[in-house]
């Protein structure tokens, strides 16, 4: 750790100002989970509602992500003007009209339009809520506040998992009628508007951002924001610091600036961050919340089991998660994005094998035989352990991270919208993928993208534990 990283010693620094602010800013994530997860559970209501065929299935399942895409570029930039909290605030009101609307469309149309208006909350969130942490959490600790975002992501997608399966189970199917006669699939959508308004309502409490102060030239107010987060000392270095951080001419941040002007090339370090954002996408791990009681019920399991599993496999996340956050700090990023790469590739390659013995009966019915169900149960969990011990959240640890601070709203956008685009062709791409080339050559295309990613992170990825944003270099 770097001298200027110890600076602010235990006794100076604010811990629990700083834990209300990330118990805030991190119901951002909550909401990206549950926003991108609730649809799991929806589909043969929508599919019931508004006579969708696949096509039209995976167009209102990745309608989110149009949104999510723009969300995320549009947040990137929107943050260096009116600031990380406005945008956040922005956020948590798209996601409660979003919630409302999509519960009662009558038609596809509007719904895909109620997806993109959550998306682009989704896509906003994804992005601020990481670097707003960020850029108040202490560097010896930034990691594993900053993977408190992918902790309540996994729990806003299990929490989606777990109403889903509480609503068809006590309505006795999702497409079955259940409070005031609406079927339970518009009240999956409904409830989400419970902590969206939570959301909005507490973002009023937490601060700006200083880094975003300093760069408006509001020193005052960052100076009182970080004199509460780490004292009055620090906080006269801190400005100081920050200020020197920002560009020699002190121009307002544009996205001109990620090229360089020495060379007039794209910086290498935005090379990097989009390539970790695609990569975190290639790997297939959205087809697993997007998709999941589709694609169990594909291979014999009924929709009861299908939604039981999709809470297992929320429940293995969150604590592979909480077993990142122990050792981030510790261990480093790269280490963490090299072990998940490689179990990754192992465990999608061994789900693709069991999905490749799938049989047909003359009923039409689809199964594993043997085992292979049970196989391919448990290597796609570990694969979600995997993921979600590195990939999942450490991705969004070195984009609130690794950037600049001249150009973290400007990197972040095209990271965002970068990952956002990969997501789409991932998801939109694997209903029709399911039906040719098949479940198992899709999840070997899965599995060679986490083989691909360990040997980019190996090359291209710099670690950033213990570096203060200010010295982080492109």
């Amino acid at each position: 750790m770097t001298d200027r990283a110890s600076r602010a010693g235990p006794s100076t620094v604010n811990h629990g100002f700083i834990a209300a602010i990330v118990a805030v800013a991190t119901i951002g994530g909550f909401m990206f989970g549950y926003d991108s997860g609730v649809i799991n559970g929806t589909q043969k209501g929508l599919e019931a509602a508004f006579d969708l065929g696949r096509l039209g299935i995976g167009i209102n399942v990745g309608a989110i992500l149009v949104g999510s895409a723009l969300g995320a570029f549009g947040a990137g930039r929107l943050a260096d003007a009116i600031g990380r909290r406005s945008v956040m605030m922005l956020a948590a009101a798209l996601f409660l009209v979003s919630a409302i609307i999509a519960g009662a469309a009558t038609g596809s149309t509007i719904f895909i339009l109620a997806r993109i208006i959550g998306g682009l909350g989704v896509g906003a969130a994804s992005v601020i809520s990481p670097v707003y942490i960020a850029e108040v959490a202490p560097a010896s600790i930034r990691g594993r506040l900053t993977s408190v975002q992918q902790v309540m992501i996994i729990t806003g997608l299990t929490g989606a998992f777990v109403a889903n399966f509480a609503l068809a189970r006590y309505a006795g199917g999702s497409t079955a009628p259940f409070w005031l006669d609406f079927p339970a699939w518009r009240w999956m959508f409904w409830l989400q508007a419970v902590p969206a308004a939570i959301y909005l309502a507490a973002l009023t409490i937490i601060p700006e951002s200083p880094r975003f102060l300093v760069a408006k030239a509001r020193e005052q107010e960052a100076h009182a924001v970080l004199t509460r987060l780490f004292g009055k000392a620090e906080a006269d270095r801190k400005v100081v610091e920050i200020r020197q951080s920002l560009a020699a001419d002190h121009h307002k941040p544009k996205l001109s600036d990620l090229r360089d002007k020495a060379t007039g090339r794209i910086r290498p370090i935005l090379w990097a961050g989009v390539g970790l954002a695609i990569f975190q996408q290639l790997v297939g791990i959205n087809v697993v919340f997007y998709y999941g009681a589709t694609l169990w019920e594909a291979v014999g399991f009924s929709e009861d089991y299908a939604l039981q599993t999709n809470i297992l496999s929320g429940v293995l996340s969150i604590g592979a998660c909480l077993l990142t956050i122990a050792v981030v700090d510790r261990v480093g990023r790269k280490p963490l994005l090299l072990i998940g790469s490689a179990g990754m590739a192992v465990t999608l390659a061994t789900v693709a094998y069991a999905f490749s013995t799938a049989v047909t009966d003359a009923s039409g019915a689809v199964s594993l035989p043997g085992n292979n169900g049970i196989i391919a149960l448990v290597a796609a969990n570990l694969y979600v352990v995997f993921f979600n011990a590195s990939w999942g959240p450490v991705m969004w640890v070195m984009l609130g991270e690794m950037f600049p601070n001249q150009i973290r709203g400007s990197g972040l956008a095209v990271s965002g919208f970068a990952q956002w685009i990969a997501n789409a062709a991932i998801s939109v791409s694997f209903p029709a993928l399911v039906v040719s080339p098949g479940l198992s050559v899709t999840y070997f295309g899965y599995a060679f993208f986490a083989a691909v990613s360990f040997f980019f992170v190996k090359a291209l990825v710099n670690e950033t534990r213990g570096r203060e944003l200010e010295d982080m270099q492109g």
